[in-house]
């Protein structure tokens, strides 16, 4: 039993661990400044692959949960993320961003019954003040609709995850999966298109090369691994593996950019891998879970997905 879990702890934080290369990416393969239709593009077009590969679409109550938990888990989560990229330097998001599992806590504990333990409520300061560590710099300044939008976007991803936990979808992964991505997709492009205007008219090799990674495995393949970890462990264990995307983006920036790596990070480094590792320990939910097939009008589990884009450094 202890090992099955680890594999699936293991398996599942290569999802945010993939995650933490979207900075390099972005950065290197993609046209500048567009960071919405980046959003569009990773999540619409892997949707509905997913889709058309599973051939299920779905029934009942699953048309309006798939668009509530694909608005919170990526619609709603990816503009708040790109409002306060935009308004805040990348160190400030992302530490903002790392209060996501103690709000995670919070909603379990209420909506589902886990217990909160004092183990997870230190890890998951420590995981705060590791990350602070780790990309905050002593210039950075603050904007308050910068923090409102990196706060609010912690909250609808946890509640996305935590909402994923309680409604347990009778479809495949892969489909449950594919009707979320879909949804998030077809939320963000009208408001691409809005701020962003129309896609340019020529794309480079590279470019394309950058959508497909993010699309195929930086959401068709990392999401359908995250959503399957929300599953089986508790929702809090998920949410603090999404720490590991900064560790990760600063360590790709650090190897592959040649940007400076301070022992102050590595501390930060060392404080958020000790986090997350302590918050796996957590014990199972108290409360038996929900039947797969609830009674009509109550609500059951699914599966959902987290935090995306990584912030290493104040620019985007």
């Amino acid at each position: 039993m202890l090992r099955n879990r680890l594999g699936i702890v293991l398996v599942t934080a290569l999802a945010p661990a993939v995650w933490g290369s979207t900075y390099l990416v972005t950065t290197e393969l993609l046209p500048p400044n567009r960071p919405l239709l980046a959003a569009v593009l990773r999540a619409l077009p892997a949707g509905l692959l997913l889709i058309a590969i599973t051939r299920r679409l779905p029934k009942g109550s699953w048309w309006w949960r798939s668009l509530v938990l694909g608005a919170l888990n990526i619609g709603a989560f990816m503009a708040l993320l790109f409002i306060a990229a935009y308004r805040l330097p990348g160190g400030v998001a992302a530490t903002v961003g790392a209060v996501q599992p103690l709000i995670a806590a919070g909603l379990s504990a209420g909506l589902l019954g886990d217990r909160l333990s004092l183990r997870t409520l230190l890890s998951g300061i420590a995981g705060v003040i590791g990350v602070s560590l780790l990309v905050l710099r002593a210039n950075a300044q603050l904007d308050a609709l910068g923090v409102a939008a990196a706060l609010g976007g912690a909250v609808v991803m946890a509640t996305g995850v935590v909402l994923s936990k309680r409604w347990t979808s009778p479809a495949p992964l892969l489909a449950t999966t594919g009707w979320q991505l879909t949804a998030g997709g077809l939320m963000l492009a009208p408001v691409a298109l809005l701020v962003e205007g129309a896609p340019p008219s020529h794309l480079t090799g590279a470019n394309l090369l950058g959508y497909a990674y993010l699309g195929l495995i930086g959401a068709a393949v990392s999401y359908a691994l995250w959503f399957r970890g929300i599953r089986a462990l508790p929702p809090t264990s998920v949410t603090f593996l999404g720490l590991l995307s900064p560790v990760v983006a600063t360590a790709l920036g650090w190897l592959v950019l040649g940007q400076d790596l301070s022992p102050v990070q590595g501390v930060g480094a060392v404080i958020v891998l000790g986090s997350l590792v302590a918050a796996q320990n957590q014990r199972p939910r108290t409360t038996a879970p929900e039947s797969p097939l609830p009674p009509a009008g109550r609500p059951a589990s699914a599966e959902a997905a987290a935090t995306q884009q990584p912030v290493a450094e104040p620019t985007r």
